[in-house]
């Protein structure tokens, strides 16, 4: 599927227990956990891929953004076709 996610698409594949996965990113300080994050977020077309790694998606606090660093969990809901 290319472009942005339909919203609608993405909110009827949730309805089914089928399309759903739950993961964590979890690694020590330093280890590229928002990179991936922001790589996973692009491959959606929410950001650019040009941007995954620097843009800091899930970042959203001021003081993450101004220190560089997550101080709090986030989540966020994408779409994944294998």
């Amino acid at each position: 599927m290319s472009g942005r996610v339909l919203q609608e698409h993405l909110e009827r594949m949730q309805q089914n227990p089928n399309f759903i996965r739950h993961i964590c990113v979890l690694a020590h300080v330093d280890h590229g956990k928002t990179s991936l994050s922001d790589s996973l977020i692009a491959s959606n077309a929410i950001i650019s891929q040009r941007l995954a790694g620097k843009v800091r998606y899930l970042d959203s606090r001021e003081d993450e953004q101004q220190r560089g660093i997550t101080m709090k969990s986030s989540l966020i809901s994408l779409l994944h076709i294998t």
